[in-house]
């Protein structure tokens, strides 16, 4: 029989899930919805060999270093920007995350934003509920089409692709700007064409971030980039807050340098730069873009599959560090 150790589970995930870890170890979980508090974490991780955390913990030096028994970080998220995975390597833990699961919600959630903010669909909603809707008129609540528009996409890895295929599904012409352009064939079947950064952004209707947050993409969208937009063009962020200077699309926003934006993710999360509330112009939704049962559920068994594997001592399914295991 393996030895039983301790995990820590920062959030709450489905006891269903939870059990699976408890089978063969001692898990202590936050009881709520709400995040755990950083002191918390530290306290509670002291004697811990496995943590599955949140994307919002801060995994840093000082956490990890509380922890002289951890042998791996699962991270409950593709993004891992929380977590100092070059540290962790440095200590021989693993870190893992969850990618492809969340692929389809994210990209369906992208596409709302698209529809919402070009539609004026959450304005309509409040007059709706207001009880102001008291005629129709030929001038009334005017929005733009998407049916036939151009779409930006910067990064197309696997949610960019997926988010690429749905507006094939409303004619729209795809651009895509990414490191590593793809190969003619790759292009050609999903009918996409390349451009830089800068043409992308002035030709396109609606500009959709799919990037994952590093030192060479923060701030990738700033006063430039926007001014570079058409003024009649929306930007969709659904990748991780700091991708966007948001100061910068708050006067974009404020001065019609676009026309709108949608946007799940902030850049200091959970606050909301002030003045984005009072906006028209943007949709501003709690980070869910994952968040249908059937994804979350899965991003937890993931997730547990991942710790469970490397207390195991075996390599997890998704190890982004493998230098650890050296």
């Amino acid at each position: 029989m393996e030895e039983e150790m301790k995990v820590l589970v920062t959030g709450r995930l489905p006891e269903s899930i939870v059990n699976k870890i408890k089978k063969e170890h001692e898990v202590e979980m936050n009881s709520n919805d709400i995040p755990m508090e950083r002191g918390l974490i530290i306290q509670k991780v002291r004697e811990k060999d496995g943590l599955l955390c949140m994307i919002t913990d801060k995994i840093d030096k000082e956490l990890i270093d509380s922890a002289p028994n951890l042998k791996v970080i699962s991270n409950y998220g593709v993004g891992f920007n929380n977590i100092d995975v070059a540290y962790a390597s440095k200590k021989g833990i693993i870190v893992t995350n969850t990618p492809g699961v969340l692929t389809d919600s994210t990209a369906d959630i992208a596409f709302a934003l698209i529809l919402a903010v070009s539609r004026r669909l959450i304005e309509a909603d409040n007059i709706a509920r207001k009880g102001e809707f008291r005629f129709w008129a030929p001038m009334h609540f005017l929005g733009k089409d998407v049916s036939g528009k151009t779409l930006g996409i910067i990064g197309l890895g696997r949610i960019g692709t997926a988010l690429a295929k749905r507006a094939k599904g409303f004619d729209m012409k795809v651009l895509y700007y990414k490191r590593h352009r793809l190969s003619s064939m790759e292009e050609e079947t999903l009918k996409v064409h390349y451009m830089d950064l800068y043409d992308l952004l002035q030709e396109s209707d609606f500009v959709s971030i799919h990037v994952p947050l590093t030192d060479n993409t923060h701030h990738l969208i700033g006063e430039n980039e926007l001014k570079l937009m058409k003024n009649s063009a929306f930007l969709i962020n659904t990748s991780r807050g700091p991708v966007v200077d948001e100061k910068a699309l708050l006067i974009a926003l404020r001065e019609r340098w676009i026309a709108g934006a949608g946007l799940d993710v902030y850049e200091n999360e959970p606050e909301i730069t002030p003045g984005l509330k009072e906006l028209s112009n943007v949709v501003l939704l709690p980070h869910i873009g994952s968040a249908t049962i059937e994804t979350r559920t899965k991003m937890a068994e993931l997730a547990v599959d991942n710790l469970l594997s490397a207390l195991k001592g075996e390599i997890p399914p998704f190890c982004i560090n493998r230098e650890a295991l050296q």
